[in-house]
């Protein structure tokens, strides 16, 4: 029976201890904020200080992984059975991807990342000098490009190939029964997906924060409504509603018209800022950028400062390796979801290269549409982004022509963003603690949806640090699940290996039998000719033979006639002479 299509009605442990845990902490950061801040300070402070190679090797090893796994054999395997289809259009495919969330994280750090990075520069740089612009733009794209998608996309291609091929739950565990067989079924599988859960639960609360503290400051931006946590409790409250109706309607109806209305007012906006801003400036520094960042990836994903005391590489870099990682189950699980049916090629083709070479373009548009405000003196967009970051985007289209129409567009699409995140995440969670159902109840979604908003609206109005502690908390949870995924490498290469072992046998044995087929077929022919010529002689000589006995009997009939006409005539002569010698011979007697 197909592992996935049980759908069972009692509460799973997964779903129950991940609740309590995740309580237990959200309660810790109402009741002690200053706590929770300072001990996942010092956790993340430990674990960059001691795990950062681990953190930078990984990352640079997963690139490399999956740019292998697409260009080998095994990328013609599809992610499901041989005969499956993607179940999604491209463009959908592509725009469900960013509803997942990571689109979120492109509107947020698109402006900000590079002017960061333009005052606070990278080792080696000297700031708020053309090479730290042009580092700035690099590192913010480095961050976003292909690094994250190459984690997401592992995550997705096991699980996707787990679920779709060996039609195993949709589940995090799922990944280990090639190497640990019925253990997954127990409680070894369990406290991976618990893990998987919390991470995941964590990481979406933060973004839900985030995307609170962007949308009220862009509406604060626009028009009077204040700046304060009542506005952002508001707005998760509105979110949380629009949310469950999109829930209630289901990834075919609800996140995928969302995902497409919004990749195109995206890139309606994109368009815009590319054209009525500094739309050569723009342009010089997408192929600067690019340019910079194929030359130096290689370099930046290995490059440590062991032999001096700077922090910027451990708060930057190793935090955005570690916080993607902790995405790496939410993020991973819905595109498994959305990708059933693509070979392994199309698949890392679409996670990888589109969102890396999409993240190129978007960051170059508003990263450096917002350094040539700054540069040039236009605007202090550096001073918006030390104190209130989530101004920056706001502040950089107030720059520009019909800015509170591009304001407006920017905060419609945080905003479907922010919904399409709440359903998506709710959807993987959901499915995480139903025992993997592709399908997960509308109850136990929604039940998700109100505890994601639920956390990071009290750590809001708790204050002191807590969704900052909540983010720092989910990011040191991402260490184990580093492990977990190369784990998860060895696991997917065992089932590639032994399943293209397999289809090679197949593919040999069709072969064979095509090639006897073909060969009984030339066979057949030959014989065919054969016969064929032997007949036609032996026909050829029956007719010659018949025709001959024809022409024959006719000539006999004809010489017959001939004959018949001879001898009557010389009978008649005959006859006549006879007649003619016997009248003579009366007349002679008269006489």
């Amino acid at each position: 029976m197909n592992v996935q299509q049980k759908t069972p009605e009692k509460i799973g442990s997964v779903l129950i201890i991940s609740a309590i845990l995740i309580g237990l902490f959200v309660l810790w950061g109402v009741l002690s904020p200053g706590t929770l801040q300072s001990a996942a300070d010092s956790g993340l402070g430990w674990m960059i200080e001691n795990f950062g190679w681990f953190y930078m090797l990984s990352t640079a090893f997963f690139v490399l992984f999956v740019i292998a796994i697409a260009l080998s054999p095994f990328g013609r395997m599809r992610l499901g059975k041989p005969d499956e289809r993607p179940e999604y259009t491209w463009y959908s495919w592509i725009g469900m991807l960013f509803a997942a969330g990571i689109g979120v994280g492109f509107v947020f750090w698109g402006v900000a990342e590079p002017v960061l990075y333009y005052i606070d520069t990278p080792m080696g740089y000297t700031p708020e000098t053309e090479q730290a612009a042009a580092a700035g733009l690099r590192y913010g794209v480095y961050h976003w490009a292909l690094h994250p998608w190459a984690i997401f996309s592992i995550v997705g291609l096991t699980l996707a190939y787990v679920q779709f091929r060996k039609d195993r739950p949709a589940l995090i565990s799922s990944a280990f029964y090639p190497l640990l067989g019925d253990r997954v079924n127990g409680w070894t599988g369990r406290s991976i997906d618990i893990l998987a859960v919390i991470a995941t639960c964590t990481g979406v609360a933060t973004t839900f924060g985030l995307s609170a503290l962007q949308i009220t400051g862009g509406l604060s931006y626009i028009s009077a409504i204040p700046n304060n946590v009542w506005t952002q409790i508001t707005i998760i409250a509105v979110v949380t509603v629009l949310f469950m109706i999109s829930a209630g309607k289901g990834v075919d109806k609800g996140i995928k018209k969302l995902s497409n209305i919004n990749l195109a007012v995206a890139g309606l906006l994109l368009l815009f800022v590319i054209i009525v801003g500094p739309t050569l400036f723009i342009l010089e520094n997408f192929v600067t950028t690019l340019g910079g960042y194929i030359t130096n990836v290689a370099s930046m994903s290995l490059t440590m400062t062991p032999f001096s005391e700077s922090t910027w590489l451990g708060t930057n870099t190793i935090f955005f390796w570690a916080w993607h990682i902790a995405w790496a189950p939410f993020m991973g699980l819905f595109i498994a979801r959305i990708s059933r049916g693509r070979t392994i090629r199309e698949f890392m083709a679409g996670v990888l290269l589109v969102p890396s070479l999409l993240a190129v373009l978007w960051f170059t548009t508003f990263g450096g549409t917002a350094l040539n405000l700054e540069i040039s003196g236009q605007a202090p967009i550096a001073d918006l982004v030390m104190s209130n970051v989530e101004l920056a985007l706001f502040a950089t289209l107030g720059e520009l022509p019909l800015s509170m129409i591009t304001n407006i567009l920017a905060v419609i699409v945080i905003l479907i963003f922010f919904i399409t995140s709440a359903d998506s995440a709710s959807y993987v969670l959901g499915a995480m603690t139903s025992h993997g159902s592709l399908n997960p109840k509308l109850s136990v979604k929604l039940l998700w949806g109100f505890l994601i908003a639920g956390t990071a609206s009290v750590l809001l109005i708790s204050g002191g640090g807590g969704l900052d502690a909540l983010q720092t908390a989910s990011i040191i949870a991402a260490l184990p699940f580093a492990v977990i995924m190369i784990i998860m490498i060895i696991s997917v290469l065992v089932m590639l290996g032994r399943d293209f072992k397999l289809e090679g046998k197949k593919t040999r044995k069709k072969r064979v039998i095509q090639l006897k087929k073909e060969i009984k077929e030339e066979f057949l022919d030959d014989v065919r000719e054969e016969v064929y010529e032997e007949l036609r002689d032996e026909v050829k000589e029956e007719m010659i033979e018949e025709m001959k006995e024809e022409v024959k009997e006719e000539m006999i009939e004809e010489m017959k006639e001939e004959v018949y006409e001879e001898m009557k005539e010389d009978f008649y002569e005959e006859i006549k002479e006879d007649i003619y010698q016997e009248l003579d011979i009366d007349k002679d007697k008269k006489k």
